[in-house]
């Protein structure tokens, strides 16, 4: 297994990324997403998916360079089309232009039609964090999807993320989760590696539980089941209805259009100056306060401490840029590959 710096992921990335055609302000904000995501231990959303991409380019689904507009918008609202881009560059422009108007408006709303791929959501919100906003962003996929809807085995619905950040010193309250029980990208890590997951994450074709992700890719395809799994998985199945509906149809992006390409996402960014709800220093002191007392709760046997929303990925940021990113066997051979195919020299890094 090789172990690359952020800063050797970020050129590989960047390269590999103009190599395919991309304009470099574009491939750069892609190639910090990814590595981003990487930094904080989520490497289902990291250069893993370079190949993915690339792909989707030859395909005619991302279209680098195309315009970013906006097709509609008054004092604390935006509709935006991303032209089908890269997922990472609409949305970085729409939280852009969402800002502002929070700023402006002290809340604010977006809604993205045909983007790409956004990548991790939790960058996002937490990026509004810091700028002292309170954040929600949530994305659908239309198309069959790879989740079961609760009851069922087929696979209809996407795996539907949310995310929630609030601003706290020393490191945001940052929620970012699936409406199913894991994340595709994590089976795909584990499909690399040739390990297994964890039981109540999937069904196979057939409707049995599996623990291998080569059910997933295999025909008969499996599915990943609802947050929830088999015992409660009507909850995350009911939020990822949910999130279809606000992000999805209320965007325009659908899951009842048959006209767009796999990957496409709709996405819902909302934000809450804080300042124009509670003075900050006041905002401050209760978020501190309240962290201490969730923290406070004795353990329970297996466990050494309570963590709140964003820590891991916190502390999994500062333990990579001391040790590194550690890129599978199977992952650092395609991007060796797709190198070849660009032309591009890795051994330069």
């Amino acid at each position: 297994m090789n172990t690359l710096s952020a800063s050797q992921l970020l050129l590989l990335s960047t390269r590999l990324l103009e190599g395919a055609g991309v304009p470099l302000a574009e491939a750069q904000i892609v190639a910090e997403e990814l590595v981003g995501a990487n930094m904080v231990g989520h490497d289902s959303h990291g250069v893993m998916r370079l190949m993915q991409y690339c792909k989707m380019i030859d395909d005619g689904v991302i279209r680098p360079g195309a315009k970013v507009e906006v097709l509609k918008e008054e004092a604390a609202y935006l509709l935006v089309d991303g032209n089908f881009n890269f997922g990472q560059v609409i949305a970085s422009e729409a939280l852009r232009l969402l800002m502002e108007k929070g700023r402006q408006a002290g809340t604010a709303t977006a809604m993205i039609r045909n983007s790409n791929h956004v990548g991790r959501l939790g960058s996002y919100t937490d990026r509004a964090a810091n700028e002292g906003f309170a954040a929600l962003m949530a994305v659908n996929a239309p198309g069959p999807g790879g989740v079961a809807p609760f009851g069922g085995i087929d696979r209809k619905l996407g795996t539907n993320p949310i995310s929630m950040a609030a601003p706290r010193s020393g490191g945001n309250f940052v929620l970012d989760m699936t409406s199913s029980a894991t994340a595709e990208g994590k089976l795909r890590v584990a499909f690399q590696k040739g390990e297994q997951v964890p039981p109540g994450m999937m069904i196979d074709g057939h409707g049995n539980p599996s623990t291998n992700p080569g059910d997933y890719y295999h025909e008969p395809l499996g599915a990943i089941l609802p947050l929830g799994g088999p015992l409660l998985g009507h909850k995350g199945s009911g939020l990822s209805v949910m999130i279809d509906t606000l992000c999805g149809i209320v965007s325009g992006n659908g899951v009842c259009r048959s006209d767009l390409p796999p990957g496409c996402n709709g996405v819902w960014m909302y934000v809450i100056d804080i300042e124009r709800f509670t003075p900050r220093e006041q905002f401050d002191a209760m978020i501190e306060t309240y962290a201490q007392h969730i923290k406070s709760s004795r353990t329970m046997a297996g466990f050494d401490e309570i963590l709140l929303p964003g820590e891991i990925e916190l502390r999994r940021r500062r333990q990579r840029e001391v040790e590194g990113v550690p890129i599978p066997d199977e992952t650092w051979r395609q991007i060796n590959e797709l190198a070849a195919r660009l032309g591009v020299n890795l051994a330069v890094l």
